[in-house]
């Protein structure tokens, strides 16, 4: 295994920072070995056979064209869970699982009503409904290949949760057979002037349906999202939302105009402007 340690801190030491190429050696040993960081220690001088060898040797190569790992293992860790996940789905962030720790930690209804829009991976619902067993949840996206990828996850981790395909842009009037506790999103909300910004990565394989708005409506998402919830939250219901940074004061007034009250904008662990919270209060008219 030494060899093949050094083989991958060798090829990849010119294209990422050397605490990334450890992150990467922990995920493949992993995955390939179901090996602990302690493992990695204690069995360094360990022979891998000759398919583990050319597993190893066809990630670092992939890793060398920039795509990201949870692609290439098919999988990644949110809130603890395990997801699959395809370039049909976003890779799950950090700043989401602070998002679905904020609903987690402020529920206070014993058996809430949760809906997730745009939902990719699942990861949202799956653990919501993971760690509150009680909720009837269910999620929506627009794209069938997200539908099947999150199914996958519901029936990976064990959960319940009820998927359908919806375009939130062209049904924000839509009446929901029951009302809602809880509707949550993390949509599109990066401008396509921010590209420029981004690394590869992301710009050439995480799918762009679900990453980038119009530079001239880059709150489009968001004021389908607060009209839904008008039709469709119970008095007192709450919305959550995951948003772009420069825009967070925008969308707080978006919400207050649509009858929401008792809005908080909350910043990520990174200390930028990432998540709102808002209460519905007054019949949509």
């Amino acid at each position: 295994m030494q060899a093949s340690l050094q083989f991958i801190r060798k090829e990849l030491k010119d294209l990422y920072p050397p605490e990334e190429i450890e992150s990467f050696i922990r995920l493949i040993f992993s995955w390939l070995k179901n090996y602990s960081t302690t493992d990695l220690l204690l069995k360094k001088d360990d022979s891998l056979n000759a398919d583990e060898r050319d597993k190893v040797v066809s990630i670092v190569e992939r890793l060398k064209q920039h795509e990201p790992i949870q692609y290439i293992l098919e999988e990644t860790e949110f809130y603890g869970l395990t997801f699959r996940v395809s370039t049909d789905v976003l890779i799950p962030r950090p700043e989401t699982e602070e998002l679905v720790d904020w609903i987690i930690r402020n529920n206070q209804i014993p058996s809430p009503r949760i809906l997730d829009v745009g939902t990719g991976s699942g990861c949202i619902p799956i653990t919501l409904k993971a760690n509150l067993p009680q909720a009837t949840v269910s999620a929506c996206d627009i794209s069938t290949g997200a539908l099947g990828t999150a199914r996958n996850n519901a029936s990976l981790n064990q959960t319940e949760v009820d998927f359908f395909e919806l375009d939130i842009l062209a049904n924000t009037s839509l009446i929901l057979p029951e009302k809602l506790d809880v509707l949550v999103s993390n949509p599109p909300y990066i401008r396509n002037q921010e590209k420029a910004l981004m690394h590869d990565n992301v710009l050439q394989f995480e799918p762009h349906l679900a990453l980038f708005v119009d530079d001239q409506s880059p709150l489009i998402f968001y004021a389908a999202l607060a009209s839904f919830g008008a039709h469709n939250l119970n008095p007192g219901g709450l919305i959550y939302w995951e948003i772009n940074e420069a825009f967070g004061e925008q969308c707080c007034q978006l919400l207050e105009q649509e009858g929401y009250s008792d809005i908080v904008l909350r910043q990520d662990l990174n200390g930028k402007d990432r998540m709102i919270r808002a209460r519905f209060t007054q019949a949509h008219m």
